[in-house]
Order: structure tokens, then sequence, then C-alpha cells
């Protein structure tokens, strides 16, 4: 049982029945690091959202009468070299690169899962052709893959390179998680529920998908959250580097490139000190989140 719930006994006497995600919940409540990092988190996520709608300016938007201000009441965090309002570009790049994480982050999963579920399934064949492939994508190094990769992408869209890097990120991260859930589906397809499941008829695609799956979800929710942790700081890695999202859309990597110039490094760290801040603050908080759900959802510390 997932909600709670009410048991009345043949006495009449009432007893309160938890579901193991409601014990998780408590647990995770309980880990005041984790819920900081949550509550940090989830500010975070308003602010790129709310930020950029309630100061009402565009990508676009230039005024090259007011170029590199410092921070003033026009302008909080001051302006670029183009007179660009950098507040909005930080919470603007921040949505960017939040979102890449989360695409990248879901890219992952899904194929980690799917693949991972049908080779630790069906075993064999399958699993030794499945293995000797995600053993071959795990092989390569991945921070020169994904510099590679994203050298070769000047023929995408400005407006599609977004997701372009997330595709990037999210197709060479999966193999970890595929074997993770591999190593689970081999133990929990001998157990007796998936004879249940055999007795009954159920298809291959409704055992897998449907009863073995989310016998790992727990495993998949902590390895999404640190995933996506990983593809923000990757994001933001090759966007430093010219390599990813590219001006004049805004994302917390290619604002901090603005620091390789001299000039602004010394003069005007308004205009990338604040994003490489909230990048930090962004990994620190998913990464205490994925700390405390990996405590909190332990098979072993829920009974």
């Amino acid at each position: 049982m997932s909600k709670k719930e009410e048991v009345v006994l043949e006495t009449g006497e009432k007893i309160e029945s938890i579901g193991p995600w409601r014990i998780a919940w408590r647990k995770f409540c309980q880990n005041k690091v984790a819920v900081a990092g949550l509550v940090i988190f989830v500010l975070i996520v308003i602010s790129v959202i709310v930020v950029p709608m309630a100061l009402g300016y565009s990508i676009e938007d230039l005024d090259l009468t007011n170029p590199n201000q410092a921070p003033n009441a026009e302008h909080l965090l001051g302006t670029d070299d183009q007179g660009r309002d950098c507040l909005y570009r930080l919470f603007m790049g921040g949505r960017i690169s939040i979102m890449v994480g989360l695409i990248a982050a879901l890219i992952t999963v899904l194929l980690g899962c799917v693949i991972g579920g049908i080779s630790g399934y069906y075993g064999g064949k399958v699993d030794n052709a499945l293995m000797r492939f995600c053993e071959i994508v795990y092989s390569l190094p991945f921070t020169p893959m994904i510099i590679a990769v994203a050298a070769t992408m000047l023929w995408v869209p400005q407006q599609q390179k977004m997701y372009a890097v997330s595709l990037i990120i999210g197709a060479l991260s999966w193999p970890g998680l595929a074997r993770l859930v591999r190593g689970q589906i081999l133990a929990l397809r001998e157990q007796e529920f998936m004879q249940a499941c055999e007795a009954l008829g159920f298809s291959d695609f409704s055992k897998i998908f449907k009863h073995l799956l989310p016998n790992v979800i727990s495993l998949v929710i902590v390895n999404a959250t640190l995933q996506m942790a990983g593809a923000i700081l990757t994001e933001a890695g090759l966007s430093f580097l010219g390599m990813g999202v590219q001006i004049p859309t805004p994302s917390w990597g290619n604002l901090m490139n603005l620091a390789r110039n001299s000039q602004v490094f010394r003069q005007f760290p308004w205009q990338w000190i604040p994003s490489g801040i909230m990048c930090l603050l962004t990994v620190i908080s998913i990464n205490l989140v994925g700390e405390g759900l990996r405590d909190a959802l332990d098979p072993k510390e829920i009974q």
C-alpha cells in the first residue's frame, strides 16, 4: 500500500497502515540536509520561471547606450557589454541549463531502463549483445566524446542547440543505469510474483514494464537526480568552451565564459560570478536531494 489506510480488526480496533512510499517520505523529511537541498532547488526552479517573466525583457533586447553598467536600481545585476540586463540573462540562462539537465536525465533514464530491463529479463544472447553494446558506449571517454561531437554541431540551428546538447549528454550517459537495472532485474525475475505472471499468461512487455521495472523505481529516481546534476555541469562546461548553447541565448556556461576576457574578469565581476554561484547551488542542492532519496528509499531501511 502506497497511501495511509486504516485497517479495522475483528475487535473493532483501528490500526493505521502506512505504505513504503509514505515511510520513505518521512525518512526524507527527517534528513534536514536533504530537505534544505530540496527547498533551495525548488526556489531556484521557481525563480528561473518567474523572474524572466516579471522583468519583461527578451533575449534580443540590447541597449548599446548603457554597456557594462554596475548594479543599480534599474538593473539589479548591472548590464553586459551590449547593455543587456544581467539579472534577466542569469535566470533565463538558468532556465536553459536546468532544462538541458532535465531532458538529458530523462533520455538517460529511458534508455537505461529499456535496455537494462530487456537485457535482464531475456538473458542469454540478448543480454550478451546488449551488454557488449553497453560496454562499448561505456568505454568511450565521456568528456572528449562530448566535446568532439558538440564541436561538429555547427549545422544545428541555434534554436535547437539546447536539445542537441541534451541528446548528446543523455545518449552517452545511460550505460551505468542500464547495468544497475539489469542486475536488479536478474534477481527479481526469479521471484514468486514473476512465476504468477507467467502462470497468468502476461506478455513479456507487461512483465518487464508493469511488474519488473516498477520494483526498481527507487534506484532509477536516485540515479536520475544525480544524472541531472551531472548534465547541468556538462552543459556548463560545453558552453564555457563555446561548444554548447551559443550567445545570444544565455546559459550559465556561456555566461561564465565571459570571464575568459581578462577585462571582464577583473572589472565586471557581476557579469559572470552570479552564474557560477547559481550553477554551484543548483548542482549541490540536486546532489543533496539525491543523497537523501538514496537513504530514504533504501529497501533495507523501509520496514
